[in-house]
């Protein structure tokens, strides 16, 4: 195990290098001068050739990744151009809200994913099965932002408790108050303000869990094993969710770590759908200014945050499956 761990972080090295060196190039040959932009179109070409000196933006490609992604091992990820202040800052305080979405997403797609896909196998072929397909087919299709321009305008609009924006308090702040304070008000309010945002960034995720679940399933209901535990006189739910589903399982948590992905970079558009206060509208909101340095660092935060949960989920195979060891 341990060695394993070993391994997957020395790759991990690697593919984050990968993964700055490509943001670093995009960013830096996307059209528009982020100095030109800050000083306005009356700025002197004095005042252009000393910002640029100033941040380093005369200097060759090369010279500037290399001292860019040195502060970056060491935690600084520069100054943004426009706020003035830290970009490992502005990333701190946004991130917490991402990830929280991004929780929530995964927690509605597994919640309601598994069971609706385990359902679908059980009565396969029924019009539980049909109707549970289709409508796993429609969330594949359907883009994240028009899901959630949708629940805006019919559902946001016309149920008084729901917000059409905004973050609301934080999941910890509304924890403390609950066990410190006995007040669940907060938790209410967190519960009211993420529901809509998660229920459409974990829409295509969810669609997708309930079609692995269910052909996964499927494939472990038909193996000698089942059919001999159904033999002993065992009832039909402790074969399912006692023998076969933990094998079943294995696909749909592989599927869970890259969608986690998915999910941060999904984050992005429906922030800004539902003025979601994280990561996401930081970045669309430097991509328009021409922020280098926020772009650069949030989009490495980011990869870093997906790294090491995918080698979360292959540390977990172990935990649903015993018999997987790890070389």
């Amino acid at each position: 195990m341990l060695q394993y761990v070993l391994r997957r972080l020395v790759s991990l090295v690697f593919i984050l290098l990968g993964v700055s060196v490509l943001v670093f190039l995009l960013v830096h040959l996307a059209p528009g001068d982020p100095v030109r932009i800050m000083l306005g179109e009356e700025a002197t070409q004095v005042d252009i050739d000393r910002l640029n000196r100033l941040y380093g933006f005369d200097q060759p490609l090369p010279v500037q990744y290399f001292r860019w992604i040195g502060n970056a091992l060491q935690g600084d990820l520069g100054v943004s151009i426009r706020q003035q202040l830290p970009v490992t800052r502005l990333i701190l305080e946004r991130m917490p809200a991402t990830i929280e979405l991004a929780l929530w997403s995964l927690v509605i797609a597994i919640g309601v994913g598994i069971p609706l896909g385990v359902l679908s196998a059980v009565r396969r072929n029924t019009w539980i099965d049909f109707g549970s397909m289709f409508a796993a087919l429609v969330g594949v299709a359907a883009p994240n932002f028009w899901v959630g321009l949708i629940l805006l305008s019919q559902v946001a609009l016309y149920v008084a408790w729901l917000p059409i924006g905004g973050r609301g308090p934080s999941f910890g702040d509304a924890l403390i108050a609950l066990f410190t304070r006995f007040d669940g008000a907060m938790l209410w309010d967190h519960v009211r303000y993420a529901l809509l945002p998660a229920l459409a960034l974990g829409t295509s995720i969810m669609a997708l869990i309930t079609r692995l679940t269910r052909s996964s399933l499927l494939e472990v209901l038909g193996r000698d094993y089942v059919r001999t535990a159904r033999a002993k006189g065992l009832r039909g739910l402790t074969v399912v969710y006692g023998h076969a589903l933990k094998n079943a399982l294995l696909p749909v948590v592989t599927v869970v770590g890259v969608q986690f992905g998915a999910l941060l970079g999904g984050s992005i558009v429906i922030e800004v759908v539902f003025s979601w206060p994280g990561v996401g509208r930081l970045i669309v909101n430097a991509i328009s200014q021409r922020d280098f340095p926020v772009v650069q660092g949030s989009v490495l935060m980011l990869a870093v945050v997906f790294a090491f949960v995918n080698l979360l989920v292959d540390l977990s195979y172990s935990l649903i499956n015993p018999r997987i060891r790890y070389g």
